[in-house]
C-alpha cells in the first residue's frame, strides 16, 4: 500500500511518519506541497507541526497550498486520508472534516501521553483492532486542540459513528472529549494525538501501530 506524506512549510512529524509507516510495512514517500498530483498513491498523511508558522490560524494558510486540490479530490474518490495534529487542523479548515479547533481550555501548550478510548472499532483506522483494547496510550503536543462543534452537528458525529477517539482524562477541554473523527464515509481521519509517536517500542508505546496496521491488514 502506497501512502503519500504531505511536507508543508513548517511540518515537523513528517520524518516521524514515515518510519512509523515504512516500519510497518508501506511504501511511502513524501511529497511537497507545491505538487499537484496524488493520483498514484493509496493514502495520504498530513503530519502535525506547524504549517506556516500557524501564521493566521492553524491550517488556515496550508489549505491554499497546490497539494490540496489533489487531496480533496483523491479523498472524495474515497482514498484514506489521515490528518494528525497540525494535518487534522488543516483537514478542518479545508472543509474535508467539520467543527474547529481552538485553543486549549488552560491556553497552554500541552506535552504529554494520554490514554485513549477507542470509540468506534467501525472504521478502517480501528476494525483490526481487538475490542478486548478498550483503550490505548499516545502523546499530544498542541496548543489549538480544543475541539468545537455545534449541537447539531455533534448529534451527527455521534448518529454516524464517526467519533473514533475520546479521551479518557479531557487535556484540552474538547467537547464530549472528542480526540479523533472521520468524515461521513469514514475514509478520512482527524485526530490530535499522535499515533507515529507510539509506533515503536523505543518510544515507550507500540500503540500508535494499531491504527495504522489496521489500514494495511
Amino acid at each position: 500500500m502506497k501512502f503519500a506524506i504531505i511536507v508543508f512549510p513548517g511540518s515537523n512529524c513528517d520524518n516521524d511518519a514515515y518510519y512509523a509507516l515504512k516500519n510497518i510495512g508501506f511504501n511511502v514517500s513524501f511529497v511537497w506541497h507545491k505538487d499537484t498530483n496524488l493520483s498514484g498513491f493509496d493514502g495520504i498523511l498530513i503530519p502535525g507541526g506547524f504549517s506556516y508558522g500557524d501564521y493566521l490560524r492553524t491550517g488556515a494558510i496550508a489549505k491554499f497550498s497546490p497539494i490540496m486540490k489533489s487531496l480533496i479530490a483523491e479523498s472524495k474518490k474515497g482514498k484514506i486520508v489521515i490528518g494528525i495534529c497540525n494535518g487534522f487542523q488543516i483537514l478542518i479548515e479545508s472543509g474535508l472534516l467539520p467543527g474547529a479547533l481552538i485553543t486549549n481550555k488552560n491556553i497552554k501548550f500541552i506535552s504529554k501521553t494520554v490514554s485513549l478510548k477507542i470509540n468506534s472499532y467501525n472504521s478502517v483506522f480501528t476494525k483490526n483492532i481487538s475490542k478486548d483494547r478498550s483503550d490505548i496510550n499516545m502523546p499530544i503536543a498542541h496548543k489549538q486542540g480544543n475541539y468545537i462543534v455545534n449541537k447539531n452537528t455533534l448529534e451527527e458525529l455521534e448518529q454516524n459513528d464517526q467519533i473514533i477517539f475520546k479521551y479518557k482524562d479531557n487535556p484540552n477541554g474538547s467537547i464530549s472529549d472528542i480526540a479523533g473523527i472521520t468524515n461521513k464515509n469514514k475514509n478520512i481521519l482527524g485526530m490530535m494525538p499522535h499515533p507515529e509517536r507510539a509506533s515503536d517500542g523505543l518510544l515507550g508505546s507500540n500503540d500508535g501501530r494499531l491504527i495504522f496496521e489496521s489500514i494495511l491488514g
